[in-house]
């Protein structure tokens, strides 16, 4: 049964700083990753890690460094995907596997497993808080989900292509989700797009297939639904997302952290 875990949004930044001065990203991101570790005798084996965008939250070479430091600690392969926050010249330069990176232009990619494909796509717009699939990562998609036939895809990309009604990330949305839309509800069989941006767990259509928005590792954007509210954060339980294959596409949301339990149901029912 092919499983992969996803986390997004980790936002780590030069080692001893907080972000925006509240905020302990790279204490969030370990604890993310000893969450997983401890759990994987449970939920294992997981064939792959994806984190769908902002590793960092400025896109320096110090960051990302910092970032691999906390990573190598993760007992599951990973790959990337750039968000808003990231540099993709400065993933190529800094990451030791590059093998799956593209040298230049968008980082798309696709690894194949025994239940479905999982692609990544680059939505990052250079300079732009909202993202957009180029021309030529929508070919790369169309090309990917036609190769693999009546086969299902897990498809990953930072910038949600829904509406969530937080109006401030809304607006930093994926821009033209029509192509995306139609590409996947044109393939053979089942797919679900993963994405991150937002720092919540939203599961909304786009067309006939599910996306589901994961949760930040550290810190959520404010759930505040009134128009044009300012956009701001909440110090909330951080969360990773693990999807797997049984008679279609199931995702659970798992909480970061330790907490009481597994106890046994006793007594009356």
């Amino acid at each position: 049964m092919t499983k992969i875990i996803q986390f997004t949004d980790t936002h780590i930044i030069p080692e001893g700083s907080l972000a925006y001065g509240k905020v302990d990203t790279a204490a969030a991101l370990a604890a993310t990753i000893e969450t997983i570790n401890r759990m994987l005798p449970v939920i294992g084996p997981v064939d792959m890690t994806i984190v769908t965008g902002d590793l960092t939250d400025a896109g320096g070479e110090a960051e990302y460094r910092h970032f691999l430091r906390i990573m190598s600690a993760l007992k599951t392969p990973y790959r990337v995907i750039p968000g808003n926050h990231d540099c993709a010249d400065n993933i190529r330069r800094c990451f030791p596997d590059r093998s799956w990176i593209s040298e230049s232009g968008p980082m798309n990619w696709i690894s194949d497993f025994e239940d479905f494909a999982l692609i990544g796509l680059d939505s990052q717009v250079e300079g732009r808080p909202y993202g957009d699939l180029s021309a030529k990562t929508l070919r790369f998609l169309q090309a990917a989900l036609s190769e693999l036939g009546k086969k299902p895809a897990l498809v990953g990309l930072h910038h949600p292509p829904v509406k969530a009604g937080v109006d401030a990330m809304d607006r930093q949305n994926l821009r033209e989700s029509g192509p995306l839309r139609e590409i996947l509800n044109a393939h053979e069989d089942e797919v679900r797009v993963i994405c991150g941006h937002l720092h919540r767990s939203v599961t909304a259509m786009l067309g006939g297939v599910m996306c589901q928005i994961a949760p930040g590792t550290s810190h959520a954007v404010t759930l505040n639904q009134i128009p044009d509210a300012a956009n701001s954060l909440t110090i909330e339980p951080g969360g990773f997302m693990l999807h797997e294959w049984r008679d279609g596409f199931v995702s659970h949301m798992i909480p970061v952290g330790r907490y009481e339990g597994p106890y046994p149901f006793t007594g009356h029912q």
